[in-house]
């Protein structure tokens, strides 16, 4: 069986989708998979083994310049590439009409979720074949359940399981232990106050552990200098691709983050977090595995699922829902998860 895969972004998703394509190779061993994914993602699909081609598609660019991506071939070229194999299965995973527009452009039968279970309810028009997969679950789960219900096997009961082949990292015994902040996120209901990350650093750097903060763009970068001008164990990880980003991640003791996409991949790959919510809900998006910790804003208007704070009320801090969430509250959960994980700190 050939199937092809449509989960164009973002971050969150992409991963979110790794366990199902594990579920479906236990099924099926000889499955072979073609992704079709965002060109700035297109690394994660790639460490999934039974991937064996990834398509890159580059929607975001290509829609703020459509005359120009036309005239240059790069859209030709995409559909040359996209329609060299007819697929068994075209998986619709994303819901959206962008998505569904997809599959059209491929060679087999488009399979999706119905219109009650859709993100864009209109994206199920262009399937052939439905699926009714309940809303109110992880999204984890319901790809997993909407891949069993397309390739007709029973939906698996064990833990999700990624799937990511990354090559074994090294640790040499005087290493020190890290801790890193994934301080970065596009949403701005989403950030942590910075100095609440500054006050979080002083603890873990006098309780002996170095912190590493990643970054993607000025903002960041600014945010992590400012945090890092604090200690000399405080040192910013330099901007690198996903995969680099990924052996960083694994070498750490442990992580604290904001709802953001690396959040999502240091839970494919296993390693113990804090991660912080007051916009988002972690029960249907949060970081999903083992040793997975989540801290829920108890806030009068948590979650919002807004981009941009609207609360009237008196507050300290923005987004207010963060009052809820000290750095006291963030440090015994690190505290706690560590100990859990039989790393104390």
């Amino acid at each position: 069986m050939h199937i092809l895969i449509v989960k164009t972004s973002s971050l969150g998703d992409v991963i979110h989708t790794l366990p199902a394509l594990t579920d479906a190779s236990k099924h099926y061993p000889a499955l072979q998979c073609d992704w079709l994914v965002e060109e700035a993602f297109a690394e994660i699909p790639s460490w999934h083994p039974v991937v064996k081609r990834v398509i890159p598609v580059a929607l975001r660019r290509w829609r703020k310049h459509l005359w120009q991506t036309w005239r240059n071939g790069e859209w030709h070229s995409f559909i040359q590439t996209l329609t060299q194999q007819h697929y068994d299965k075209i998986i619709d995973a994303q819901g959206l009409i962008k998505s569904a527009f997809l599959t059209y452009q491929a060679y087999g039968p488009r399979c999706g979720y119905d219109r009650h279970s859709a993100r864009e309810p209109l994206a199920a028009l262009a399937y052939q074949q439905h699926y009714t997969i309940a809303k109110n679950q992880h999204a984890v789960e319901r790809v997993r359940q909407l891949f069993a219900a397309t390739l007709t096997y029973p939906v698996p009961n064990m833990s999700p399981d990624y799937g990511i082949h990354l090559p074994p990292q090294v640790h040499y015994p005087d290493e020190q232990p890290i801790i890193i902040f994934l301080h970065g996120t596009t949403w701005t209901t989403k950030h942590w106050p910075t100095h609440y990350w500054m006050t979080l650093a002083e603890r873990v750097t006098t309780a002996g552990y170095a912190v590493r903060l990643p970054w993607s763009n000025k903002q960041e970068y600014l945010r992590a200098k400012q945090i890092a001008a604090i200690h000399p164990n405080i040192h910013l990880i330099p901007k690198s691709n996903l995969y680099g980003i990924a052996t960083t991640l694994i070498k750490a003791r442990a992580i604290v983050g904001v709802d953001t996409g690396l959040a999502h991949l240091a839970a494919a790959l296993g390693v113990p977090s804090v991660t912080l919510y007051g916009a988002t809900q972690p029960a249907w998006t949060g970081t999903y595995g083992s040793l997975q910790k989540h801290l829920q804003a108890d806030f009068t208007c948590a979650p919002c699922l807004n981009k941009q704070c609207t609360y009237q009320g008196t507050s300290t801090i923005t987004p207010a829902c963060y009052e809820a969430l000290s750095v006291e509250k963030v440090w015994e959960a690190l505290q706690q998860l560590c100990e859990h994980a039989s790393s104390p700190l």
